[in-house]
């Protein structure tokens, strides 16, 4: 009988594409990685990978076997979650990987939720960007992520995984409440403003600046951070504009004076997790605490709409 483990390695050699990949991802050595695979190999009785150069393929056969490997897991965590749902409560660790906005404004009521109702849940977060999250997913280090797609930006969907939408998060322009920029009536009135922007290489810092030169703007990026609060900051001392989300707009805006861009834009956050694991009662619940936490929110105040 093939080896589960080792069916798992050759799934993450299909995915990651080389040896030393899956010893940096997994804790392990590129000599422990081979010799594993070497032993399926030799369970298997049929060639699954080869030497190509200073490279490891696949071979055809060792590509479908990765192929049902991923079936294999996928059916395995299915089992488990039927076995979790026959003892009748959400328990045992549920670890869980998002980006900052939903752990300021979401995580502190979602796990105040599931203390109360799943006692025996216990609840690991750690903060990761969205890609480096979905590679977390994937490599099995955490059980279901955060997620976020911007306006005209391509829809993250990954192989093997169940996406579910948790809400439309509006996009919103924050300037100074004191100065040129408290004048303001159209977007270009804003042309010569400083910015505190996301960095261009995510997917929040490519929106913004694909938003502005639309718009006819070259922003001057001032402050090049991720971190939205201190974009927050920045503004609120009168030195930038800058976008935020909604989710963190009631309790962290204030001295700031807060627009509705043109076009009204959103992005829309989601969870994922693997589609094993869809029906596991510990992830049912988290979603649903998640969600309760999300409409809790409630609807933000009327915002004054800024012109073109």
């Amino acid at each position: 009988m093939l080896n589960l483990h080792r069916l798992f390695l050759l799934r993450e050699l299909r995915r990651l594409e080389t040896m030393s990949a899956i010893a940096r991802e997994h804790s392990m050595s590129p000599s422990a990685v081979s010799q594993q695979l070497t032993q399926l190999q030799r369970e298997a009785k049929v060639t699954l990978f080869e030497q190509a150069g200073r490279r490891v393929v696949l071979t055809d056969a060792g590509a479908r076997l990765a192929r049902r490997a991923e079936e294999m897991l996928g059916l395995m965590e299915s089992a488990e979650a039927e076995l979790v749902t026959a003892r009748g409560e959400a328990g045992g660790v549920l670890r869980i990987a998002s980006f900052q906005t939903p752990l300021i404004a979401l995580a502190p009521a979602t796990v105040s939720v599931l203390e109360q109702r799943h006692p025996d849940l216990r609840i690991e977060i750690a903060q990761r960007e969205v890609e480096e999250a979905y590679e977390a997913l994937l490599a099995h280090h955490v059980d279901v992520i955060l997620g976020e797609d911007y306006p005209g930006g391509q829809q993250v969907v990954r192989r093997g995984t169940d996406r579910e939408g948790l809400l439309r998060d509006p996009l919103l322009l924050v300037v100074p409440d004191h100065g040129s920029s408290a004048q303001a009536r159209r977007l270009d009135d804003l042309a010569r403003m400083p910015w505190a922007l996301d960095p261009e290489d995510t997917r929040t810092g490519a929106w913004e600046r694909t938003y502005l030169r639309a718009a006819g703007i070259e922003p001057w990026v001032r402050f090049d951070t991720p971190d939205p609060l201190l974009q927050v900051h920045l503004v609120r001392s009168g030195h930038a504009a800058a976008f935020v989300p909604g989710l963190i707009a009631a309790e962290h805006l204030g001295g700031t004076r807060v627009l509705r861009p043109p076009g009204d834009p959103h992005r829309t956050l989601y969870t994922a997790a693997r589609a094993g694991a869809r029906e596991h009662p510990a992830l049912l619940a988290f979603r649903a605490a998640l969600l309760e936490a999300a409409d809790a929110l409630g609807d933000l105040p009327g915002l004054e709409r800024l012109g073109t």
